[in-house]
């Protein structure tokens, strides 16, 4: 009893230091981004709230700066969520289309073009990043919102898991649905999509936050300040910091990188219960 115990008490030791080690760097960026320019450029970094909390948050996401002094935090928070939210629906659109042909259009090269599709995995975008970007710039969508997510959306790892979950279901369901008179189109609007709801619920919110932490590919695609993301607007404060002569506003950089941490951390935490079930259900 007495070693259970310890094995207890040892376990969530290291949860806690864990924990601590995880959240610490956060704690120590928002406290800094509490104080003032002056109290960080000579103190440095602090581990308790300063007095300037809303006067460097309202700065921040409605004082137009950046290089060409046009674009806000609030700007670039809406062009993150697009990307994000964008990013997230066209995988799963596209996965779960894919995985519903592989599985359930039982033609002979199904098994063949999943592999190609899964051999995609291979390629991340650094890989394919040139020839992206030569097809996007030849539709003349440079510098959109279409033209950062649509080359975006084809996901391999997707289809893999809603191949192996549509696999998992029934053969029976679709017997029954065929002697209802179901098509292959309402089969899939009105049996398999709904049964597959958690599963698509995990899928969105690795997405979504996958989406929300692209950097390189906005970072190309993105001449104009009224596009940036986000992330790509951190690189540029912290550029702006380390090449400018007057006193570096260190708190607004750390103001907006705890503006880009909230939301894929509110969607986990909202969401936390559907993407676990999710997980469950597509390894059974």
């Amino acid at each position: 009893m007495l070693k259970l115990s310890w094995h207890a008490i040892s376990g969530h030791l290291i949860l806690i230091l864990g924990a601590i080690f995880m959240t610490a760097p956060v704690w120590v960026a928002f406290m800094s981004s509490t104080h003032s320019a002056e109290t960080l450029f000579r103190e440095g970094l602090q581990a308790w709230p300063g007095g300037h909390f809303f006067e460097n948050y309202n700065e921040v996401l409605f004082v137009e700066g950046g290089v060409m002094k046009r674009v806000t935090a609030s700007m670039m928070l809406w062009n993150s969520l697009l990307l994000g939210i964008g990013f997230a629906i066209g995988k799963v659109v596209i996965s779960t289309l894919a995985a519903y042909a592989i599985v359930y259009f039982r033609f002979r090269l199904a098994t063949p073009l999943f592999w190609i599709i899964f051999m995609t995995l291979l390629l991340p975008l650094e890989v394919r990043i040139i020839p992206s970007y030569e097809v996007v710039a030849g539709m003349g969508l440079l510098d959109t919102h279409t033209g950062l997510i649509l080359p975006l959306i084809a996901s391999a790892t997707g289809t893999f898991y809603f191949r192996q979950f549509y696999k998992s279901v029934p053969e029976e369901l679709l017997e029954a649905a065929r002697l209802d008179g179901a098509n292959a189109w309402q089969f899939f609007i009105d049996i398999l999509i709904p049964i597959s709801k958690t599963m698509i619920a995990a899928i969105l919110i690795i997405m979504f936050v996958v989406g929300w932490n692209q950097y390189l590919w906005p970072l190309i695609m993105t001449t104009n300040e009224d596009n940036y993301t986000l992330v790509i607007g951190i690189k540029q404060i912290y550029q702006v910091l380390s090449e400018g002569g007057e006193l570096p506003q260190f708190q607004k950089a750390y103001a907006l990188t705890i503006l880009a941490t909230l939301p894929p951390v509110i969607v986990v935490l909202v969401f936390q219960s559907w993407f676990v079930k999710g997980l469950v259900e597509s390894e059974k």
